[in-house]
């Protein structure tokens, strides 16, 4: 996992080929205009989810995995907390392959708080329970990124 502010996203492009491709889509695009809906980038190997997501409690937010995609998620109208567990400390449960998503019970280890002008980067051996807020809607965007 990785937390970091927006001026330092082209840092991490050396860790995925598709991070550059990720960093000019940035650049070119006005990303807090865009309407609710994925775009696609590169197919299906890097797509953008731009979403107006429900705000929920701490309980309510689900710890997931994915195997195939790395998320870099980016909150633009207000804070977002998002849970954190290593895969590694979480038990086997049903992997869904045409979702790409492993859901886990239970509360997050750690809790990280992603501001506007930030962003988190979940990897496949990351659990994350995203949108986590006192506020009723979060608008953001989700890169899925084929690791």
């Amino acid at each position: 996992m990785i937390l970091d502010t927006l001026n330092n996203l082209k840092k991490y492009v050396a860790l995925n080929p598709r991070f550059q491709q990720v960093v000019d889509f940035m650049a070119a695009t006005d990303m807090e205009a865009q309407a609710p809906g994925k775009v696609e980038i590169d197919g299906e190997e890097l797509f953008a989810n731009f979403c107006v997501a429900q705000g929920k409690t701490p309980d309510q937010a689900k710890l997931e995995t994915h195997d195939v995609m790395i998320d870099i998620q980016m909150p633009f109208s207000c804070a977002e907390t998002m849970g954190y567990t290593p895969r590694t400390a979480l038990p086997e449960q049903p992997y869904n392959s045409e979702k790409d998503i492993t859901f886990y019970e239970g509360g997050a280890e750690q809790y990280i708080t992603v501001h506007p002008g930030e962003f988190a980067i979940f990897f496949p051996q990351d659990g994350h329970a995203p949108c986590i807020s006192s506020e009723k809607e979060i608008k953001k965007v989700i890169f899925k990124v084929k690791a």
